[in-house]
């Protein structure tokens, strides 16, 4: 079960294959991500020097009053990888129009995991064209519904 989700990430992207990283997280942080706070709205992979961050997640500490006074919800974060899943994530995203995009934030035993997903942008027809398809499913299951 996702604690938090990207929900634009399947809707502005064509995802394609898909990544489990361990996330390098404060303590406070995790307690807030159990709660089902933070937001991934925004947020992207990077590969620098060898190692992934995780730019533009926003994860509000567990207790406000009690988080260090220089905490920012919003730092770049360390994503745990191997050397191999960073060296293929790191040749696709030098590749032109793709972006490593975080689809959900999950526990996995004890354990934080965050999905990532190689990400190629969609243009304008192609949302409308995934509105139309969610709009015609919502009617089938609705006549579906009513007989």
């Amino acid at each position: 079960m996702a604690l938090i989700e990207n929900k634009k990430a399947r809707f502005n992207y064509e995802i394609g294959e898909t990544y489990e990283a361990g996330i390098k997280l404060f303590g406070y942080e995790v307690k807030s991500l159990r709660k089902g706070l933070g937001s991934l709205d925004g947020a992207y992979a990077v590969v620098r020097g060898g190692e992934t961050f995780l730019i533009g997640a926003e994860i509000p500490p567990f207790q406000a009053k009690n988080a260090p006074a220089n905490y920012d919800p919003r730092r770049n974060r360390k994503l745990l990888l191997t050397k191999k899943e960073i060296r293929a994530l790191s040749q696709e995203e030098n590749k032109k129009g793709l972006t490593i995009v975080p689809i959900s934030v999950y526990n996995k035993g004890r354990k934080i995991k965050v999905t990532l997903g190689i990400g190629k942008g969609k243009k304008k027809f192609d949302k409308r064209q995934s509105i139309k398809k969610r709009e015609a499913d919502r009617e089938i299951r609705r006549t579906l519904k009513n007989k």
